[in-house]
């Protein structure tokens, strides 16, 4: 199954959008593709990296006899090695869309045990239900149109999606979460966002380059419509625990499983 999925895309038979062009989209590019070298020490422990997350989403998933797993925005594959070790046998793919961090990847000796390959989010160069899981880990508040990478997940996913973000509602004093959920359920939000960024929609900041405003749960119903069961794990909670996790938590990893037979 492997070789033929890899054979299918080198020979251009994928699935193949072209994206509109987004001078955010060449900033926060820009970005990684100068700071490519010092990636691996900046993001060192985020995302899959964190062991305590790695281990978490490996004994959700490990039930389900994953054969092949793709990770969306895996810069330079640092964290698609764990994947391949957690799962023996399993076809591991990382699609990025940044060309130098693809390179620091491969030159690191990556591709060795996995598939790292230059490619967006928006437009996953694969058929259907190409891979058992698909999963991204702090990404999504990187692009503009989250929602579009979460349908091409879905799209590319036979069992499980994986997406581990943050939560922009579980971020600053309490009285501005809740202005924020209010907001938000107002369907004010994007307003006041294009407000509060100087219609921008974005920020920049040293260490992360170009991000977004984003929460989990604002693409929880698109998930939940897709998916029979779901996990929900959140980090630490920053404020008194009794309140729920959408007002508490600063990231929120969702783990979406889909019945086979509607694959």
């Amino acid at each position: 199954m492997g070789a033929g999925l890899i054979r299918m895309i080198e020979g251009g038979l994928a699935r193949r959008i072209p994206l509109p062009h987004d001078p955010a989209v060449e900033i926060q590019r820009r970005y990684y593709t100068e700071s490519a070298e010092q990636y691996g020490t900046m993001h060192a422990n985020e995302g899959s990296g964190d062991p305590k997350v790695l281990e978490m989403v490996v004994s959700v998933l490990r039930p389900l006899g994953v054969r092949s797993w793709l990770d969306v925005g895996s810069a330079n594959g640092r964290g698609l090695t764990d994947f391949a070790e957690a799962f023996p046998g399993a076809l591991v793919c990382g699609a990025e869309p940044v060309a130098a961090l693809v390179k620091q990847g491969v030159a690191a000796g990556v591709n060795e045990k996995v598939r790292l390959m230059q490619a967006a989010g928006e437009a996953l160069p694969f058929v259907d239900g190409s891979f058992d899981v698909v999963s991204e880990f702090s990404i999504l508040h990187h692009v503009p149109n989250p929602g579009a990478v979460v349908k091409e997940m879905m799209r590319v996913a036979r069992k499980a999606v994986v997406i581990g973000d943050s939560n922009r509602f579980g971020q600053g004093s309490m009285a501005a979460r809740l202005l924020k959920l209010f907001l938000y359920k107002a369907g004010l939000w994007r307003a006041y966002d294009y407000v509060r960024t100087g219609g921008k929609y974005y920020q920049i900041s040293e260490g992360d380059g170009l991000f977004y405003s984003y929460s989990v749960f604002d693409n929880f119903k698109l998930v939940s419509e897709w998916a029979d069961r779901l996990v929900v794990y959140t980090d630490r909670p920053s404020v008194k625990s009794w309140f729920h996790p959408l007002l508490t938590a600063q990231g929120v990893m969702l783990i979406a499983i889909r019945d086979e037979r509607k694959s």
